[in-house]
């Protein structure tokens, strides 16, 4: 029987981890794409009635998330709060 080494284990183990990250962050990445559109659809103004201190307020709200992940994705630690009201 073939044993693997302990590098050869902790490639695999890396690959698995790097795969699993692609399959999370592209099925994320639509998943975010998609709700952003579906609130999108809040600018039609016969629909619906706002100004555009809301428009900024949820434009405001979609970009410190932004940033917060960009910070989460680059260090340890982060908040995992959703804050948002009008």
């Amino acid at each position: 029987m073939l044993q693997k080494t302990a590098r050869a284990k902790a490639a695999d183990k890396q690959t698995d981890k790097r795969a699993k990250f692609i399959e999370l962050a592209e099925r994320r990445t639509r998943n975010a794409i998609k709700s952003i559109r579906v609130i999108a659809k809040l600018g039609n103004r016969h629909a619906y009635e706002y100004g555009d201190a809301d428009v900024q307020k949820i434009a405001k709200a979609l970009i410190r998330e932004v940033e917060a992940l960009k910070v989460r994705m680059s260090s340890s630690s982060g908040k995992e709060s959703v804050d948002f009201s009008l």
